[in-house]
């Protein structure tokens, strides 16, 4: 069996970053080709995007607590993806994690110290985010259904459930302008990291995010996924058992999301409303797709995207442009990511010590 040295495992991970490197270089171009049509100066932009995510102590800690969610959906994403599975159906998991865990919450409240609430939350969360994409799993795998038109229409009726409660049976008569759900006590609302103005969201998110890598990498169950995703039919007849193993990943997938929502409620809105669904599921696909499914990579890949989601605000003041400027980069950086798989898969790109290994 080949073993490959440090260096070689260097050479490797730096293929692999290459093409979505590449991609978003080229997304950064057509982008500030985008800007310059309507006489907007790019480096002007890039600036105060850099300003408005980096530029000081509070910017970095919104760039921060806004990656804590993405990380989490983006691994909804990820762990599926070991599967052969494309599963977009985060965004549906976040707000429905979020709901289950503003009621869970509301509910203990009084019975439990802010501990045992704040746990109780966060379970609920991830539960209901769980279940909600495992149904999708079992349905592929049960019924044939596409993963990812499944997910696609269970995000929207997820969002509409969200919508339908916040506004009927579980509104909130005090909110009046914005409809939410009775808010939690403050003394049960997740906390801040010492120190910092970042909530223990974005630890939370950490550990899961390393906690997949080593499911995926360092367990059997990992295995068993790795090897369904190469060739499902061979895991079969090898003994895996491919239904519970994918509506298993599923569910750890859709976990994820729904912790991320429950994170949301618990640190920073309260309770469960509208505001659960601004994007950061759709948003996790594009992290997913740059960090090559890769758990580890996904905290980094997350960071730079929530630096865009932080900066939006800096953009549009500072030079009056629309709250969407950024989303376009993002659609385009999406597009050129997908495109770079594409034209790596069709030209079969060489790949360190394939050859070696191969012979070995």
């Amino acid at each position: 069996m080949w073993i490959r040295s440090p260096m070689q495992r260097l050479l490797m991970a730096g293929s692999a970053a290459l093409p979505p490197v590449l991609a978003l270089l080229a997304a950064s171009v057509l982008f500030s080709l985008f800007l310059l049509v309507q006489n907007i100066s790019p480096a002007e932009v890039f600036v105060n995007i850099y300003q408005g995510a980096f530029g000081s102590r509070f910017s970095w800690e919104n760039t921060l607590q806004r990656s804590a969610p993405i990380m989490l959906t983006a691994l909804c994403v990820a762990l599926t993806a070991k599967l052969g599975l494309i599963v977009i159906g985060g965004e549906g998991a976040l707000v429905l994690g979020g709901l289950a865990a503003a009621v869970a919450g509301v509910a203990l409240q009084g019975s439990l110290p802010p501990l045992g609430v704040q746990a109780g939350l966060l379970l609920a969360g991830a539960l209901a985010g769980g279940i909600w994409i495992a149904m999708a799993g079992a349905l592929r795998h049960y019924r044939g259904v596409n993963e990812t038109i499944s997910t696609l229409l269970l995000t929207y009726i997820g969002i509409a459930v969200l919508n339908h409660l916040v506004e009927g049976p579980l509104r909130d008569p005090a909110s009046l302008n914005n409809p939410s759900t009775h808010s939690l006590d403050a003394a049960n609302m997740l906390g801040s990291i010492p120190t910092t103005g970042i909530h223990w969201g974005l630890g939370f998110a950490v550990i899961a995010c390393i906690v997949a890598w080593l499911v995926v990498n360092r367990t059997t169950f990992g295995f068993a996924m790795r090897m369904i995703g190469g060739n499902a039919r061979a895991a079969k007849l090898s003994g895996i058992h491919v239904g519970w193993v994918l509506v298993g990943a599923c569910g750890l997938g859709g976990a994820a999301a729904g912790l991320a929502g429950a994170i949301e409620v618990a640190a920073v809105h309260g309770a469960a409303n509208s505001s659960l669904a601004v994007g950061y599921g759709f948003t996790g696909i594009l992290v997913a797709f740059i960090a090559r499914q890769n758990a580890l990579a996904i905290i980094f890949v997350a960071v730079l995207l929530g630096a865009l989601e932080a900066s939006t605000g800096v953009v549009q003041r500072r030079m009056d442009l629309p709250d969407a400027t950024l989303e376009v980069f993002q659609g385009i950086a999406f597009l050129c990511v997908l495109a770079s798989e594409a034209i790596q898969g069709n030209l079969r790109l060489p790949h360190p010590f394939r050859t070696r290994e191969a012979t070995s």
